[in-house]
């Protein structure tokens, strides 16, 4: 039975424990054959396998303390507009006003000695506000998330707030217990969480501006052709295949269409990274969010908004963004087990200084207790064992965080998506930018994809009296008109750009691997075009001129064609397929990075060497005359990470076999089947780019871990009072709270970084 593809939007998702216990959850649901989670998007994807539920799996995630459902069946564009549309300018600034009143309020109270300010009253009531209302939500998910059984990062502040909360209104109501009130610890605790959480979620939003400026290529409306009526505004969504459309100069197209009539220039960069504007005539095919240029073009729609390029390629990168990287796996094992080690540590914090800590270490104590009157700071003015025990293991709670661990991946691969997009590069997933960062060898197929694919004539040599070259191509072109060979194409392009007519042909037919032969009208004897070993086999004289020709144009990596009317050569015409013009560049560029190329083609031994001398290749990079099952043998026995880079239809197998499928200038289609790596339009410099992108999100990854592994392995260690004997050093709960915050915010911006040129 088929899958089913889910895509949930969840909520609650916090930190890298919550990923670990929502994707442990769904993974245990019935039918549920593959998830991952993805904490910077809150989404999920999700393969379901019937007879499993997806209300099923949506009721389990609620039940969890994460509601979720699944993402609306809108186009990409369309969700985008209306995420940003949801989220109002009160709503996106209303947590940082609220984070930076609690901080006011709290540091009032620190200064205040006297006057209504110093009632400690005043104090418990500002922090009960603080936390049944902004603080409420974390302290829900976080019971939530103990009582289930799966601790995150609300728990662990939330298990800070309340434990200074608590301790402090067990002071207001039993004086006699002898412990200081510092309510306004909790609410500057809450107030750096709720601040640090604001900026945090500012810098994901600027991770996810790539996709913005994609959707926003797309009009939101266009001009609709009415017959002779003027053209008429109408919305988009509106357009259905069929429907003719009027682009003026400087609009961009809503939809993918036909050119029906108008030539013009149309700016594609947006889409393919191309630099050089695309000159366009009737017939020819454009995509949504292309650019008119110059003049008016009329165009019918061929896909709406929700089924263009444009739309799918989003799609394409929102897919990426939510399938994690192997590396990921380690850093989600962690986060999922680190709430439970911080729990573990917080408790052995407590009972350390509570019952041997202060004994071992008097001095301790003695240090601390300098506070103004009652005003002692949490963490600064404890005076009792108890006092400093809870002071400590609230600080190890509230510093941990394992939000960094569960952020480092996923921000890094949703930058470096964006930014490929951008350049016209589709990954399908994380796990294809790390193939792409290890890569050792790169392979090329040769026809579409080193060389343009569109075989061009090149020469012609006339060798009948008075046969000019014009008439020597009419009569090639004549006699391919019923075939669809590539090399015919490049005869038909050839007469129609010299406006050349053709002549009827009659009894066509064609002989596979040799040529085709017909009636041309007008001329008495068959007409043959084809090998010229053919056309000897077959009775035409052949000169020794005609010989040294084909040498000649076969030795620069030439196709050689020989025209004849009955036993008489009328000339040879030269064929080849043009290397593209980045290509050389493009094969440097890697060898370059230490990148093994190598060139796997079903073509003939010449031109495949000839092509090799122009892309300076040694013969032992270079193979030919190569079967598919010859292809997949190569690239199975290359040494290390391999890519292939092809076409990718004929080369299909290749790249599915390969560890890194690269299809250049195919489509989007291609994406979906058999790539992992779709470079839009026809840049072959555009792979190294794809390469150096994906080292620098490796390297960024990388860089992100070591901070949050290594920033826990410090301020744990610090929370946890290891200095606090010898050099009096130690963190309060607000200022774990805002390294807390940092720590996250760190990672995310070093992930931004990759927006910029390298």
């Amino acid at each position: 039975m088929a899958h089913q593809a889910l895509l949930l939007e969840i909520e609650g998702m916090k930190c890298g424990g919550c990923v670990s216990a929502v994707e442990k959850r769904l993974r245990e649901q019935p039918g549920v054959q593959e998830a991952s989670v993805n904490l910077l998007t809150r989404t999920a994807w999700v393969e379901l396998e019937p007879p499993g539920s997806s209300e099923a799996v949506l009721n389990s995630l609620a039940s969890l303390g994460f509601p979720s459902r699944i993402r609306p069946q809108q186009s990409a564009l369309e969700r985008l507009r209306n995420a940003q549309a949801e989220e109002s300018w009160w709503q996106r600034w209303r947590q940082l006003i609220t984070a930076l009143l609690l901080l006011l309020v709290s540091s009032l109270g620190h200064l205040s000695e006297t006057g209504p300010l110093a009632d400690f009253r005043l104090h418990g009531l500002v922090a009960s506000w603080a936390l049944a209302g902004p603080g409420r939500p974390i302290l829900w998910r976080g019971w939530q998330g103990l009582r289930q059984g799966v601790p995150g990062m609300d728990s662990l502040v939330g298990l800070g707030v309340m434990s200074s909360y608590l301790a402090s209104l067990t002071a207001l109501i039993w004086p006699q217990v002898g412990w200081s009130c510092f309510f306004n610890e909790a609410v500057m605790l809450l107030g750096f969480v709720l601040l640090g959480r604001f900026l945090e979620e500012r810098a994901r939003r600027r991770s996810g501006r790539a996709l913005e400026a994609l959707a926003e290529l797309q009009p939101d409306t266009a001009l609709l052709l009415l017959g002779d009526d003027p053209p008429r505004p109408v919305r988009v969504g509106g357009l259905r295949p069929g429907d003719q459309l009027r682009i003026l100069p400087g609009d961009r197209l809503p939809v993918d269409g036909r050119v029906l009539r108008g030539c013009s220039a149309v700016d594609v960069s947006s889409l393919t990274g191309e630099p050089l504007p695309l000159q366009v005539e009737p017939g020819q095919e454009l995509s949504a969010g292309s650019l008119n240029l110059q003049a008016p073009l009329d165009l019918e729609v061929l896909r709406s908004g929700a089924e263009s390029a444009l739309a799918r390629i989003i799609q394409l990168v929102q897919q990426a963004q939510a399938r994690k990287a192997p590396i990921q796996a380690l850093a989600d094992r962690w986060a999922g087990r680190f709430t439970w080690i911080v729990l573990a540590l917080a408790l052995a914090t407590f009972l350390f200084w509570w019952l041997w800590g202060t004994s071992l270490f008097p001095q301790v104590l003695t240090g601390l207790a300098h506070g103004h009157g009652h005003h002692r700071s949490l963490g600064a003015g404890a005076s009792t064992p108890l006092a400093l025990a809870l002071q400590l293991a609230i600080a190890v709670l509230v510093v941990a965080c394992p939000c960094a661990l569960g952020l480092a991946t996923p921000t890094a691969i949703s930058v470096a998506t964006g930014r490929a997009a951008h350049l016209g590069l589709l990954f399908r997933g994380g796990e294809v930018l790390q193939t792409a960062a290890q890569l050792r060898t790169v392979l090329f197929d040769k026809t579409g994809t080193l060389t343009r694919g569109r075989p061009l004539v090149e020469a012609l040599l006339p060798l009948a009296d008075g046969l000019e070259p014009p008439r020597l191509l009419q009569l090639a072109a004549s006699l391919e008109q019923h075939t669809r060979h590539p090399l015919a194409w490049a005869l038909l392009q050839g007469a129609q750009l010299q406006g050349l007519p053709l002549l009827p042909c009659s009894a066509s037919v064609t002989l596979a691997g040799d040529g085709v032969e017909g009636q041309l009208e007008g001329f008495e004897g068959l007409g043959r075009l084809g090998r010229l070993d053919w056309l000897q086999a077959q009775g035409v004289a052949i000169a020794e001129q005609a010989q040294v020709w084909q040498r000649g144009q076969e030795q620069l990596g030439a196709t050689v064609l020989a025209l004849a009317q009955g036993n008489q050569l009328l000339g040879l015409l030269a064929v080849s397929d043009a290397l593209r013009p980045d290509g050389a560049e493009a094969v440097a560029q890697l060898q370059a990075r230490g990148i093994k190329v190598g060139v796997l083609s079903g073509d003939r031994q010449g031109p495949v060497q000839q092509l090799g001398k122009q892309l300076g290749l040694g013969l032992d990079q270079l193979a030919w005359g190569l079967k598919p099952q010859d292809k997949l043998a190569r690239i199975e026995a290359a040494l290390g990470p391999v890519a292939m880079v092809g076409d990718g239809i004929n080369d299909a197998p290749a790249l599915a076999a390969a560890d890194l499928g690269i299809a250049v200038g195919t489509g989007t289609q291609v994406a979906q089947d058999t790539a992992d790596l779709v470079v839009l339009g026809e840049r072959l410099s555009a792979v190294p780019q794809a390469l150096e992108l994906s080292r620098r999100c490796m390297a960024k990854v990388r860089q992100n871990l070591f901070w949050a592994f290594g920033y826990n392995l410090v301020v744990l260690p610090l929370a946890a009072g290891l200095l606090l004997p010898g050099f009096g050093l130690l963190l309060t709960p607000p200022l774990a709270a805002l390294l807390m915050a940092l720590s996250s915010i760190t990672v995310v911006c070093n992930a931004l970084l990759m927006r910029l040129p390298a």
